[in-house]
């Protein structure tokens, strides 16, 4: 960045200034996940991006799940871990471990790098003031999946209460029942929600992949908008299909729910939040 010269500075600052402008005081929800939040370097990038979006205005929701760390513990604790139709089953031992390491180890730590860049921001969890109300979820054939969960009713106000006082949310996946019975929910899926609730002005889901590609196995047949009308082909033709189905209806029923516009970016590029929303390039899949 040091050898940047000054008139090229000026003429990307000048550049991002409408998308500044557009974004001033709307909500952005950020869904963070996948490789940017392993890698330490692509993790530094989304925390400082994310910084620099509250710095400018912009009233940014981080939420976020964490997989692998979940993976690790029950490794270390000798639990299984057991996976039915690409959702993890969540007996009363796992859900203990998915409350520790959401709630507690991953939310902090990012509470805390987000504090090394000087931004204000508070953990939250989906348990707390009921903010996630959830009942018990199935697989895909009626498989029971213990402990994981779908999400009935999001109350916002925690939420709007931080953002209102120049805080950043920064949200764990754990719901619950009205009885407090916690239940595992699907980041992508909580972002959707939590998004569509706030009348967010953008959804981004971070993921490791370039987007949706026409071609699968081909990066350069990334398609870079989709109207939400033309999904339901595009899963006939197979182009929408295996773990890409569940993200991209995320972003269908946040767009029917009121959010302008969503997203599926790639997190393995560095700074992929500041080109998807400073930049008339953008980056991955955009649904209106």
């Amino acid at each position: 960045m040091q050898n940047i010269p000054n008139d090229v500075r000026a003429r990307v600052l000048n550049d991002a200034l409408p998308y500044i402008q557009k974004y001033n005081n709307k909500i952005v929800v950020i869904k963070y996940g996948g490789n940017a939040m392993t890698n330490n370097e692509l993790k530094q990038a989304v925390m400082s991006d994310i910084v620099l979006l509250a710095l400018v205005g912009v009233k940014v929701v981080l939420v976020h799940g964490g997989g692998p760390e979940i993976n690790d513990m029950l490794r270390r604790l000798g639990i299984e871990s057991k996976f039915i139709g690409g959702l993890r089953y969540t007996d009363e031992a796992t859900i203990d471990v998915v409350k520790m390491v959401l709630a507690g180890k991953v939310n902090k730590e990012l509470v805390m790098l987000l504090g090394q860049y000087n931004g204000k921001a508070i953990g939250l969890c989906g348990m707390d003031e009921k903010m996630l109300l959830a009942e018990r979820a199935y697989g895909p054939n009626d498989e029971d999946l213990g402990y994981v969960g779908c999400i009935t009713k999001v109350n916002a106000e925690p939420i709007s209460d931080a953002l209102n006082n120049g805080v950043i949310p920064v949200i764990a996946t754990v719901a619950s029942d009205e009885k407090g019975q916690a239940y595992n929910i699907n980041a992508d899926t909580a972002a959707a929600r939590i998004a569509a609730e706030l009348k967010a002005e953008n959804l981004i889901l971070m993921t490791d992949i370039a987007g949706l590609l026409r071609d699968k196995d081909d990066p350069s047949t990334l398609i870079s908008t989709v109207n939400v009308s033309e999904v339901p082909f595009m899963k006939r033709r197979g182009i929408i299909s295996g773990g890409m189905i569940p993200k991209i209806d995320c972003c269908v029923e946040a767009v029917r729910r009121g959010v302008k516009k969503t997203a599926i970016i790639d997190g393995r590029v560095p700074h992929s939040i500041l080109i998807e929303m400073l930049s008339n390039e953008g980056l991955g899949t955009q649904f209106r």
